[in-house]
């Protein structure tokens, strides 16, 4: 399994930042979450207007990094 790591920041204090993990379908591997990653971290950035993301990467989903 393979997940999405969206590092973002508030908008209103660009000091305060966090990495938010994205799970994806069991069908995507790194290669693929690259190239469809962006409709997913567009889908949060909608959901979570008070962050702003600074940057993304694709992880295994079995990680426990955050």
């Amino acid at each position: 399994m393979v997940a999405i790591i969206i590092s973002a920041c508030l908008a209103a204090d660009p000091k305060v930042c966090k990495d938010h993990r994205v799970p994806l379908n069991e069908n995507y591997n790194a290669a693929r979450c690259y190239l469809y990653a962006q409709p997913h971290f567009a889908k949060w950035a909608a959901d979570h207007p008070a962050w702003e993301i600074k940057k993304w990467k694709c992880v295994d989903g079995n990680v426990q990094d955050l």
